[in-house]
């Protein structure tokens, strides 16, 4: 028989035995994921493991109590529930889903399929297409008859493929055969193998082979309808031919890792444009040469790295408001993952990076702030106000906006004085001390649930709670609590305008946000 969690046998008999068998009447109780919060009709109160094989889980699975509490007021009803014992129908189906393959559709045979046009036909192989006019044939047949006897055939076979085009604006290509056959010259020592084939095939058959035309090139500007009496100069034809001057060439356009190069050079200062009218190798060295004289002038005069100075700004602001600064682990025990709520089936576990089955490195919700409140909470005055700051780490470098070494900024307080009002009124010193612009909006998260977002446009700067949240029982945090936590490399993105977060990592290609590929 599977024992029950202390949890289920609570809802199900409504009542607490206390160590010295008394029957208390709950009232309220929360679960978390290891802790049971209980709050009794008499008004007392205790948080317990929410243990399977605890004494009290024996004794309420046994349904065994000594006395009832007087100031709980446990009813007869209540008593009798408690008494029962319900038997459960353990019975299951298992249902096994096989999923059915996917069917690959056949894909339907074309009805008639083109056949494939010969890229280089030889002279026995040339015919024109479907769609032209048979009358372009014969009339380039005719062009090239070099005896004037023939030139009467030559012309009845022109006539009658002329008198076949009953639209004269549709075929362009007859008239420019017109304008071939009237302006070549005729040249008795060419074959007269045209004027055979004109004769025997007066209706311009497809299959009549066409003999080849040399010296002579047929114009294709021609635009007026085909006539066959009409002449066309030859000084016409030829100025119709007549190539234009070719016009000069654009700059070539930026390539995508040209463009990728040019804009890691770039400053915020920079007012260059990367529209292609600059040749890349020209931007390229000029934005090289700034780069340079940049990197030595924060030589000569800054030489701190503005995330170390950031991070000792905002030391100093805190330290001044009376927060203690706290340094914990990297690595950390992933059973503190899990006890922020975060399993195996959930999406952020995918996103932890796990050294072993017993470590990984520390992300970004700072579990260790709790065991430094609790700890602390035994010796300083409340409240109890610490920070850290600190490098995180996340699998997810999607976008400009996320990296996954980063560094956090975690404070919170506990005890007094822990209210939304109070939390907004650090948070609005705090950004106005950097200089800031932002709003605050509500939203929600997985692990804490309300939160407050620190908004800065569309880019999320903070992320801010107000406790105590059901989870603080795991850790032993039973007081209320306010808390936050800022990227810093987001806050140097904002303050000094940087399109990329990567200019304010921690990185080898930038230094102060100035590209290092030189």
């Amino acid at each position: 028989m599977e024992k029950k969690p202390l949890d289920s046998l609570i809802s199900a008999a409504g009542v607490w035995m206390s160590r010295t068998g008394l029957l208390h009447k709950v009232k309220h109780y929360e679960v978390s994921r290891r802790k049971i919060y209980i709050e009794m009709e008499c008004g007392d109160q205790l948080i317990v493991n929410n243990s399977r094989s605890s004494r009290t889980a024996r004794a309420l699975r046994h349904h065994k109590y000594r006395k009832t509490c007087k100031h709980c007021k446990v009813s007869d009803e209540d008593i009798n529930r408690f008494l029962t014992k319900t038997t459960e129908d353990k019975s299951s189906v298992k249902v096994r889903v096989i999923s059915a393959p996917r069917a690959r559709k056949a894909k339907p045979k074309s009805v008639a399929r083109a056949p494939k046009i010969l890229e280089n036909p030889g002279p026995q192989a040339t015919a024109p297409a479907a769609s032209e006019p048979a009358s372009a044939v014969s009339e380039v047949s005719a062009a090239s008859v070099p005896n004037p006897s023939e030139s009467a055939m030559a012309s009845v076979a022109s006539a009658t493929s002329a008198a076949s085009v009953p639209n004269p604006s549709e075929p362009v290509m007859a008239s420019v055969a017109s304008a071939a056959s009237t302006a070549s010259v005729p040249n008795p020592s060419e074959p007269a193998m045209a004027s055979v084939a004109s004769a025997a095939n007066p209706h311009g058959s497809a299959r009549t082979p066409v003999a080849p035309t040399s010296g002579k090139v047929v114009s294709a500007t021609a635009s007026a309808p085909p006539s066959l009496n009409r002449p066309v100069s030859t000084s016409s034809s030829v100025a119709a031919i007549k190539p234009t001057s070719p016009a000069p060439a654009p700059a070539p356009a930026l390539t995508l890792s040209q463009r990728g190069r040019l804009e890691a050079l770039l400053s915020p200062a920079d007012e260059i444009s990367l529209d292609g009218s600059t040749p890349f190798r020209k931007l390229e060295s000029e934005l090289v040469s700034r780069r340079r004289k940049d990197l030595q002038r924060m030589y000569a005069e800054e030489r701190e790295h503005y995330l170390g100075k950031l991070e000792r700004d905002i030391t100093k602001f805190f330290v001044d408001r009376g927060f203690i600064e706290i340094k914990s682990p990297i690595l950390i025990p992933a059973e503190y993952i899990e006890r922020m709520g975060i399993d195996n089936d959930t999406e952020l576990s995918k996103q932890v990076f796990r050294v072993d089955q017993k470590l990984c490195l520390r992300p970004m919700l700072a579990p260790n702030l709790y065991n430094y409140l609790r700890k602390f909470d035994r010796a300083l005055p409340d409240p109890i106000k610490i920070f850290e700051i600190g490098p995180c780490y996340r699998k997810e470098s999607d976008g400009k906006e996320h990296l996954e070494e980063f560094t956090m900024l975690n404070f919170c307080q506990m005890g007094a004085g822990c209210t939304r009002e109070n939390l907004e009124a650090l948070i609005t010193e705090f950004l106005d001390f950097m200089e800031i612009d932002f709003e605050i909006i509500g939203d929600s998260c997985m692990v804490y649930g309300d939160t407050l977002d620190v908004m800065h446009g569309d880019l999320e700067l903070s992320s801010a709670v107000v406790g105590p949240v059901p989870m603080d029982r795991d850790w032993g945090i039973s007081k209320p609590w306010i808390g936050a936590g800022f990227g810093l490399e987001r806050l140097l993105k904002v303050k000094h305008d940087f399109k990329n977060i990567k200019r304010a990592s921690r990185s080898e290609s930038y230094y102060n946000g100035i590209s290092t590929n030189l």
